[in-house]
């Protein structure tokens, strides 16, 4: 409206609000103080914070749970649980946001979801990874939960330094994120895109070669997604390794998490308030970096993040969410660590963002908040999260961490009268070189007790010589496939003939004294199908063409060894 407004006498007003008053009704101008939830609509940035539809500040206090970028397509655990349980359990530990890897493959004809028990999530019967998305996405809004899509590889087989492959090449990827952000758009549960996990070298920044600028490539996705969904917040990552233009090098760091270089080439989009940069971070358990033998550990960690990726939120000049940061809390220095890093990342709305890795127990390097058991939580990490939590819903975490050391781990002795035999055979016949793994075991109970299966897990020791994502099969059971699970575990190193266990776990049974489980026919493959080399694995011997005693595949009942020898 043109012109100038006129003000209302005093009186009138005066007699507007006797009137209301009169009415039972009351008149609230819009500028005024209303206490409400924060986090309603769209969210924006504003210097280093990041605001909602109502210009209150939020953080992003959140979780990262994976599945939807390996070969099941879907959110890993639904082989144990309903998704909409976990996501419940998700909001009531107070996170306040999911990040949610997948993968260009997932939106592929053939790429069926699978480790999915339909009777615990009856509606996801028949649906496609994509649709399936769509019910996580639509429930964790009902509950007040918002989502980060995160792009976390091109296929299910693994991380690309690089945003693009030869088999999915950069108009792919844009074209992907183009139909996400349409999918979604005026939906204000997914508040964004991380645009490709940890680039890393041949990837650059500010060197200028289109085809290797990590910088170059976030702005033409930043902006392919803007042109569609101009409300998304966009998430870039660092990269490995930076030298400036004048040629000074910045130094190394973990993939994804070194953003020196947007100091000298910052990240340009079309639409202001909608950039958020993005570091992972993570302990000496994960790699043993230079830094962490400093003789002033842990007290030189503070000023490492401060030049690789915290500055940027220091110096206002845009939010940072550490995307990925987490532990399995085992060693003295990965809780120095972790109760450096999360004072670091400060409390309240004055703190950085955030989402810990993982949700997910089977994350071999960290483990997650879930223990194995996948519903119970790890108080212990969770104690340090919980002074820098944020939920939406008014309240917020506060109060300097005060760290609790994990817990060393007390398993209970079996019963005297538990008693197990692991019988094996090789179902790859002599062939040491082979695309898949075909352990066939049998569980006998020499006892003189019924054992509950679900109490019994096994671990088949072996090498993976590289390559991506494994994938299980039961392909025969006598007990049936249905009550059979299998993960798979990376050990540390130093043990003979194997960096990789199977573990096969079952959901139902019982085992009489005296009986068996009958056979068990299990394959395991690489996402790419290439080949294991397993003349050097420690639990499989070629020469068991029938089922024989064999103590290197070894067996736990309750968590305590009780057959075979682990290498």
């Amino acid at each position: 409206m043109s012109g100038t407004t006129k003000r209302r006498p005093l009186r009138v007003v005066m007699m507007v609000l006797v009137l209301l008053s009169v009415l039972g009704l009351s008149m609230l101008p819009l500028n005024m103080n209303r206490v409400e939830a924060a986090g309603s609509g769209y969210w924006h940035t504003d210097g280093s914070r990041i605001l909602d539809a109502n210009n209150q500040p939020v953080r992003i206090a959140g979780i990262n749970w994976f599945g939807f970028e390996t070969a099941n397509y879907t959110v890993h655990g639904l082989w144990t649980r309903n998704y909409r349980d976990m996501l419940d359990q998700i909001k009531s530990l107070g996170y306040n946001t999911i990040r949610l890897p997948y993968s260009n493959q997932l939106f592929d004809a053939g790429s069926t979801p699978t480790g999915i028990d339909f009777a615990k999530n009856p509606d996801l019967q028949g649906l496609t990874g994509l649709q399936i998305m769509d019910k996580i996405i639509n429930y964790s809004g009902q509950i007040g939960l918002r989502i980060i899509l995160d792009r976390h590889r091109p296929d299910s087989g693994g991380q690309s330094a690089l945003w693009y492959t030869s088999a999915y090449p950069e108009s792919r990827w844009l074209s992907d994120w183009k139909m996400l952000a349409s999918r979604y758009k005026g939906n204000t549960t997914v508040i964004g895109a991380d645009l490709h996990n940890e680039p890393h070298a041949p990837a650059c920044w500010g060197c200028g070669d289109t085809s290797l600028d990590w910088r170059l490539a976030a702005e033409r996705a930043g902006n392919a997604i803007l042109s569609v969904n101009p409300d998304w917040l966009i998430f870039v990552e660092g990269v490995d390794c930076y030298v400036s233009g004048g040629g000074t090098n910045g130094g190394c760091y973990w993939w994804g998490g070194n953003l020196t270089g947007a100091q000298d080439y910052p990240v340009r989009l079309s639409v202001p308030g909608r950039l958020v940069y993005s570091a992972h971070d993570y302990p000496s358990s994960v790699y043993p970096q230079s830094w962490f033998s400093d003789p002033n550990y842990p007290n030189n960690l503070p000023a490492l993040w401060d030049q690789r990726w915290g500055y940027l939120h220091k110096q206002g000049t845009a939010p940072v969410l550490l995307g990925e940061f987490g532990t399995k809390l085992q060693s003295t220095s990965d809780q120095q660590w972790l109760s450096k890093l999360t004072q670091y990342l400060g409390n309240g709305t004055s703190g950085m963002h955030w989402t810990f890795w993982s949700w997910n127990p089977n994350s071999g390097d960290t483990g997650g908040i879930l223990n194995d058991d996948w519903t119970t939580v790890n108080q212990a990490k969770q104690a340090y999260l919980n002074p820098i939590l944020f939920p939406l819903d008014g309240g917020n975490g506060g109060g300097t961490p005060t760290p609790t050391p994990s817990p060393t781990t007390t398993v209970t002795p079996p019963p005297t009268s538990v008693s197990l035999q692991i019988k094996y055979k090789d179902g790859a016949a002599s062939n040491t070189s082979t695309n898949s793994l075909r352990p066939q075991l049998q569980i006998v109970n020499t006892g003189n007790t019924p054992i509950n299966l679900a109490d019994v897990t096994i671990r088949y020791w072996y090498t993976t010589e590289g390559g991506g994502t494994q994938a299980y099969t039961c392909d025969y059971a006598t007990i049936g496939c249905s009550t059979v699970h299998g993960k798979f575990v990376t050990v540390s190193p130093g043990r003979t003939g194997a960096d990789t266990y199977l573990e096969v776990s079952f959901t139902s049974g019982t085992l009489a004294p005296g009986k068996d489980t009958g056979e068990l026919q299990q394959r395991v493959n690489k996402s790419d199908w290439s080949n294991y080399d397993q003349s050097n694995d420690y639990s499989r011997n070629g020469s068991f063409t029938t089922y024989t005693s064999w103590n290197k595949v070894t067996a736990y009942y309750k968590g305590a060894l009780v057959w075979g020898t682990e290498p």
